[in-house]
């Protein structure tokens, strides 16, 4: 695990609180994409600098 993701603990804890209805485009790995999100604010980049 790296030093910014969720721990296995935290995803177990919000899971359960993400939208599980599977309408439109497929969803890619919601972990993944929180992971990212929580990345930028806890290094403080820039949203232009996440790809």
């Amino acid at each position: 695990m790296r030093r910014h993701e969720l721990t296995d603990f935290e995803w177990k804890i919000i899971e359960p609180l993400l939208p599980n209805k599977r309408r439109g485009v497929p969803r890619v790995n919601d972990r993944r994409v929180l992971n990212g999100i929580l990345w930028r604010f806890r290094t403080g980049s820039p949203w232009r600098d996440i790809p």
